[in-house]
Order: structure tokens, then sequence, then C-alpha cells
């Protein structure tokens, strides 16, 4: 009995030792965990020197690194009772405290990671977390390094491959073009295909297509009718026009054919008989390109009377001021121009497109002399058009043409120009004059100097006289391009057909 008693009582002061220790830093645990560098903090008054050096260190990084030490924060209740009654207990406590001992320590194996501090001699709860933490930043540390490696190993690979597979040429000190055709931006180009003058527009295209080393993406814009004979023909002019393309050297060009429903002009155009080839729907599409065309920020509209001498990407890359929608090409922007203009009697100023004798013009504030421009050729940026609403303000100067006859195709321009004058006076860029040589078309007889035409980069026969009827001029420049219709429809008209 003696014996036996003794062993209890051992164990009892064995029990009471631990306690004692658990409650010594249990103590300043229960007060203020912080940590730095792997070391608690408390605010008791029995706290270390080495814990009160790490006053300053934030209570977050320890609880992140350190959740032994949060669970034991969190069960300091649970444990300073133990230690209480095994130290200062009765014979009869100490003897239930005994009983227990076959459990707590496998209590606490279970829910203390870093049990093995309670067991080791001249070991601490400090002592335990210091080597974890050095531990984790030992991990730390070789991930880093890891890392660091891979990303050498990275570009040491990419400077490799970018060596070894430079071009040749490159490495003769030979220019080159890095950029691939197929990564390249398209650049749209909307171009109108009216009936009866669809080689006009293939022209047009085979002209651009030749000379640019671009990617150029086509909308060709046709007439769209509900009425169903009409529309059935629609049908027939589309498969005409696919057929024309694709039977031709222009198979490998990128184009869409977008359907224009004249419905949207309805109550906008005043009926005129002098020039009825103005009035024809298409030539109002230029109004309603943003409509048309939806995937680009940038577009290029042309005239199908008009051949490219240059790359379109030179005129695709005009910049526009800031707040401007289009860019044109002023009318009296370059002098070699004016003798042509002097010799037909033709006008480029805004008194040949606007009757300054009504009132609602003359409220405008324009000038009568000022400048006018050639929407035939039009860089137009479609953010700017649709924000400032442009589509709705021309139909807008459309409408008032009809109720008071502004304007009429009997004047320079016709009925599709005045409107673009008035809503883009003061608020337009410019393109590059060479970019848009026009008046082609407004006599037969006036003809520009060889040498002048071969420098322009686009040659626009505006007027009546087209390049594919008779009479014309220069239309050896435009026939050039003309690619024969695969059916017979579309037949040049010269002199000795």
């Amino acid at each position: 009995m003696r014996s036996n008693r003794g062993g209890r009582m051992k164990v009892c002061q064995m029990w009471s030792c631990i306690a004692q220790h658990i409650w010594k830093h249990f103590t300043w645990l229960s007060c203020s965990t912080q940590a730095a560098s792997g070391r608690i903090l408390c605010s008791s008054t029995s706290q270390s020197p080495e814990r009160k050096a790490a006053l300053s260190k934030p209570q977050e990084t320890f609880k992140r690194h350190f959740p032994i030490a949060v669970f034991l924060q969190e069960r300091w209740r649970t444990f300073k009772p133990l230690a209480c009654r095994i130290s200062t207990g009765t014979p009869q406590e100490r003897h239930f405290w005994h009983e227990c001992s076959e459990r707590w320590p496998i209590l606490l194996q279970e829910q203390l990671p870093c049990r093995h501090f309670f067991w080791r001699k001249n070991s601490s709860l400090l002592g335990c977390l210091e080597r974890l933490q050095k531990d984790h930043m030992a991990v730390l540390r070789k991930i880093n390094q890891i890392l660091l490696f891979l990303l050498v190993l990275t570009i040491c690979v990419i400077l490799y491959n970018k060596v070894h597979k430079m071009p040749s040429t490159l490495l003769k000190n030979e220019p080159v073009d890095l950029e691939s055709p197929e990564d390249m931006e398209d650049i749209p180009v909307v171009i109108c295909a009216a009936a009866g003058r669809m080689g006009a527009a293939i022209a047009a295209i085979s002209s651009i297509y030749s000379n640019s080393a671009s990617n150029v993406l086509f909308y060709i814009v046709g007439m769209k009718n509900g009425i169903p004979h009409i529309r059935q023909e629609t049908s027939k002019m589309i498969i005409y026009l696919t057929r024309w393309i694709e039977q031709s050297k222009l198979k490998d060009i990128k184009f869409k054919i977008v359907e224009f429903n004249p419905m949207v002009l309805k109550g906008k155009i005043r009926p005129d008989a002098a020039r009825p080839e103005l009035l024809q729907p298409l030539n109002f599409v230029r109004f309603y390109l943003p409509l048309l065309i939806h995937e680009h920020e940038k577009v290029i509209y042309l005239d199908d009377d008009v051949i490219v001498q240059g790359d379109i990407q030179e005129l695709y890359e005009t910049k526009l001021a800031r707040g401007h929608a289009a860019a044109f090409s002023d009318d009296c922007d370059l002098p070699s121009t004016h003798e042509m203009v002097r010799s037909v009697g033709m006008q480029n100023t805004y008194m040949g497109f606007l009757d300054y004798r009504k009132q609602t013009i003359r409220d405008l504030g324009i000038s009568p002399s000022t400048c006018s421009f050639n929407p035939g050729v039009i860089v137009a940026n479609m953010t700017e058009w649709k924000h400032q609403r442009i589509t709705k303000q021309l139909e807008k100067w459309m409408q008032k043409n009809v109720e008071e006859n502004l304007y009429s195709s009997t004047l320079a321009g016709g009925v599709a120009t005045s409107p673009m004058l008035i809503v883009f006076h003061g608020k337009h860029s410019s393109i590059n004059p060479l970019w848009h040589i026009r008046h082609l078309g407004w006599s037969p007889d006036a003809r520009y100097s060889e040498h002048f035409l071969h420098e322009a980069k686009l040659l626009h026969w505006n007027g009546r006289y087209k390049p594919w009827d008779y009479p014309s001029v220069h239309n050896d420049l435009w026939e050039k391009w003309f690619v024969p219709d695969p059916s017979g429809t579309f037949k040049l008209i010269r002199p000795n057909s």
C-alpha cells in the first residue's frame, strides 16, 4: 500500500510540475499574444527580456505562422484549474488527478501539435515555436531558390529561341518584315455596288488588293428590298457579284456583302429630276456607316468610281484630331487642281452647295467662300461618330431640305454632299491631298498631266463622265485595274464597241 501510495504521490508531483509549467506559459498567453520571428509576447509582469523584445511585432503574423499558440491561448481556461488543483489540492484530489494520468497525456498529444516540448528536459513553449519558425523559414528559402532558378531557366530558353530562330536575312543586316500578313489588323474598306455599275466596284477593289501589302476586309454594300420579286433580283445580284469575285484573280480577297435598307431614307429625300443618279439610295450609305459596320473602330469609305495606286494602309493611318469623327480632302488643298477647277467652271466653296438665299442657311454663320470638301473618300472614327450622333444630325438636315429646299442637285454636289458640309463644318480632319485627286469625271476634255496622275495615290472620277463609259478621260489608268465580267454582262463602252 505504501509503495503504491508512494508511486501515486510521485505521479502527482510530476503532474504538479507539468501543470505549473503550463500555467507559467499560459499566464502571458492569456493576456495578449503577439509575434516576431517566432517569439511570443504577453502583458504579464513575468515577461522575459526575449519576449519583451517582440513588442513591436504584429499579432496577425504570429497567428498566421503559429496556430498552436492561438490554440493554447483559447484553451487556457481549461488548463488553469488543472494546474491549480494539482499544485494545491487535497490528497483526495491529487488521487483523482492520478487516476486521470492515463488520459491527459493522450489528450494533450492529440490536441497539441507541438506536444513534445512538455516531455523533453529544459524545453519550453517558446523554444518549440522558435524551432517551428526556423523550419518554416528554411522551407520558404528553398522554395524561393527553386522559383528563382525556374525564372532564370525560362529567360534563357526564350533568348535561345529568339537567337536561333531569327531569319537569315536579319543576320546579314538585310531589311526584313517580321510581322506576317496573318498577324496584321484587317483594314475595313466600304464600297457600294450599284446595279448597272458593278464593274466600277470590282475595279476599285482590284486596285486596292493589287497595291496594298496590308490585310483588307472589303464591305461591299448592295441594296436590300422587301418586295418579293425585287428581293429575288437582289439575291441574284449578290450571287452574280460573288461569282465575279470568285472566278477571277480576286478570289483570295476577304469580303462581306452588306445590304442597305433604303426604307431608312423614306421622307428624307426631296425628288429632283436634274441629276436623278445623285438621289440613288446607295449614295447615302456613308451617312449610316455605324449601322452597317460594327466590329471596327476606324473605317475607310470609298465611292465606287475610284482607283487606288498606293498602299491603303497609308490612308488608314490618317490621324484624326481629338473630337473629329471623320477626315476628308479639302477642295482647296492642292494647287495643282485649281486650274482644272477653273477650266470647267466648278465650284469648290460652300456657295456651290448651299442656297444662301434661304434664311436657314444664312443663320448657320458659314461664309459662302469657305472651302468645301469631297465626301467620296472618308476616314471615319466609328466611336466618335456614334458619340456625336452624326447620323441623326445628317438626317435632320436631309429633312430640313425636304421642307425648305436648302440645296438641290442642280448645284455642285447634290443632296448627298450638302448635309455633310453643314454637320462637319470646322469639325473634320484632313486627308493627304495625294490620296484624293478628283474631278476626273467633270469634263471629257480637261486633263491632268500624266506625271501628276502617276504620283497620285487615289484617283476619283467624280462627275458625269465615268471611265467605263464614253466619253471620258484618263480611262486607261482605270481600265488597267478592271477585271472582266466572267458572265459578259458588264461591258466597257468604247468608241469602237
